[in-house]
């Protein structure tokens, strides 16, 4: 089997966000599009209105960091988590956090005094209590359509920060990178994505959280009828072996989460699952597990980040192309 690596106290707490504040206060104010115009975001809780461009955004959401990021537009709060490498920075002392995924800083953020909060996701659920702060949108991620909905995002994102060109050239190249995938993952062969965790696998079929491998990106399913709903299918590594995929996408939750690399992940690298019933090595590509674990596989750049690295995996994986020799070589 070939496997391929996915490549405060409160005192500090006060003089990071008023530093932070200083900071934000001195960029300048984006422009809408239509100057002068209020500007409506539709989302998952329906529609906000602003009335100006915000000159301070926080985000509880992150795939919404990750897009705010790929565009270029300073974010004034981000919760305290763990964070993919090309979103490392924002884990630093310098940047305001805002409280947690799962419980925000009101006090934090009131001083921020935001003109726009995003939540989404894990924060979803904080909506109402945000909304009385500042205006509020819910950009969770649709998982019947994720790379449409991070476009839209991507889109509504550039309207509102003045970052439409900045917008278009990404969500122009996150599709003409996932459409070039899809070609190949059409001839790849069947592919299943598991979750690790301590010593569990669980599987995770078409229509799920981990969906995309499928949904979008057109992986023919090993196990095409798993329950869609929940934390996934449990599995034996025997079964893992029996569902004969070509290709193996595993996101450890333990490592997303801090931990050491879970049990169940040795279990299923290496050469323990052999060759499939094609006699072909089963490849195995760990996926990024803060990136798929608690960001659902990223905005605009941390989406494009996982074409590329699966596009990658497929181009490895591809048998040289044999050499031809002309027909009138060798002769005079």
């Amino acid at each position: 089997m070939q496997s391929i690596p996915f490549k405060m106290s409160a005192a500090f707490a006060a003089l990071s966000l008023c530093a932070a504040c200083s900071a934000f206060a001195a960029a300048p104010t984006p422009t809408l599009a239509a100057t002068g115009a209020a500007l409506s975001i539709a989302h998952a809780k329906g529609n906000t209105t602003l009335a100006a461009a915000p000159a301070r955004v926080v985000t509880m959401d992150l795939p919404t960091l990750d897009t705010l990021d790929a565009l270029g537009v300073p974010v004034a709060g981000v919760p305290a988590t763990k964070l993919p490498p090309h979103l490392a920075r924002y884990q630093e002392d310098s940047v305001v956090k805002v409280g947690t995924l799962f419980e925000p800083n009101q006090a934090v953020i009131e001083a921020i005094a935001p003109g726009l909060i995003v939540v989404g996701g894990r924060s979803a659920k904080q909506y109402e209590t945000l909304s009385r702060l500042a205006p509020t949108v819910d950009l969770s991620l649709d998982r019947g359509d994720r790379i449409g909905s991070i476009a839209r995002h991507a889109e509504s994102l550039g309207r509102v920060f003045g970052r439409q060109q900045q917008a278009g050239s990404a969500v122009q190249a996150l599709r003409a990178g996932v459409g070039a995938l899809k070609q190949k993952a059409a001839t790849a062969g069947t592919a299943l994505v598991v979750l690790t965790a301590g010593d569990n696998i669980s599987a995770q079929g078409p229509g799920s959280r981990f969906g995309t491998v499928h949904d979008a990106f057109g992986f023919q399913a090993a196990l095409p009828d798993l329950n869609p709903e929940g934390r996934g299918t449990k599995l034996t590594v025997q079964q893992v072996r029996e569902a004969n995929p070509d290709w193996l996408f595993v996101i450890d939750r333990d490592a997303a989460v801090g931990k050491p690399p879970s049990a169940a992940l040795a279990s299923i690298d290496g050469a323990a699952l052999g060759r499939n019933a094609a006699g072909k090595p089963v490849r195995v590509v760990k996926l990024d597990p803060i990136l798929w674990y608690l960001m659902d596989g990223g905005g605009v750049r941390g989406m494009q980040l996982t074409v590329r690295q699966i596009s990658d995996a497929l181009r490895d994986a591809a048998p040289a192309p044999t050499s031809v020799v002309p027909a009138h070589a060798g002769t005079q």
